[in-house]
């Protein structure tokens, strides 16, 4: 299953970030263990491609293991050298189709969202998707009605449902999942966090 199916089929994008890269590596282990499918590894994180790199080689190769926060064609090459199957930027960036893997690239705006386009974007991470909320989802999507959007940025539990509710394929969550966890947190917080997300996404009440 390659990222875009598996993101309409599960519907959620774990995004982790943390100043304890041990921490970090639990916590993208403790995901996948809660049957999360997709989770990204910020390249703002403490050592994050050491941490893809032990995560990948715990996972195994089929594990959809991202890198995030990506802003160049340099952070692109060391992510993918670390094991990352695909790449997740905050914004337009260049030079990214090289590399041979799936990106979701950050857009606002409908010309944003033209250019990912352009630039071989496989889905559009619509970032701050909370600038306008579920309705801007809702209106972009009159004229994208066939594009892939993943909305990030401030998305809860309710804002999930809400983005799920007016097209989103999946939505992108950092804090309101991960929490702490990637800090040193509680790992058994997060498996709770994860277990809640996980039924917004398959639309029962968490």
């Amino acid at each position: 299953m390659n990222l875009v199916e598996s993101l309409r089929a599960h519907r959620l994008l774990a995004i982790v970030r943390g100043k304890d890269a041990a921490a970090a590596l639990r916590s993208v282990c403790t995901l996948a263990q809660e049957g999360i499918a997709a989770v990204e590894v910020s390249l703002t994180t403490a050592d994050a491609t050491d941490v893809i790199r032990q995560a990948r080689a715990e996972l195994g190769p089929d594990a959809l293991l991202g890198a995030g926060t990506v802003r160049s064609a340099a952070d692109a090459a060391r992510a993918v050298d670390a094991g990352a199957s695909y790449l997740v930027t905050p914004a337009l960036v260049d030079g990214l189709e090289a590399y041979g893997v799936p990106v979701l690239m950050g857009a606002l705006t409908p010309s944003e969202v033209e250019t990912a386009l352009a630039r071989g974007a496989a889905a559009i991470k619509l970032f701050p998707a909370s600038f306008g909320g579920p309705g801007y989802l809702k209106a972009l999507r009159d004229p994208f009605p066939d594009v892939p959007f993943v909305p990030v940025g401030g998305v809860d539990a309710q804002a999930a449902r809400d983005y799920l509710d007016r097209g989103a394929i999946a939505v992108g969550v950092g804090s309101p999942l991960v929490g702490d966890a990637a800090d040193g947190g509680d790992l058994g917080q997060l498996r709770a966090r994860a277990a809640e997300f996980r039924k917004v996404a398959a639309g029962e009440t968490p």
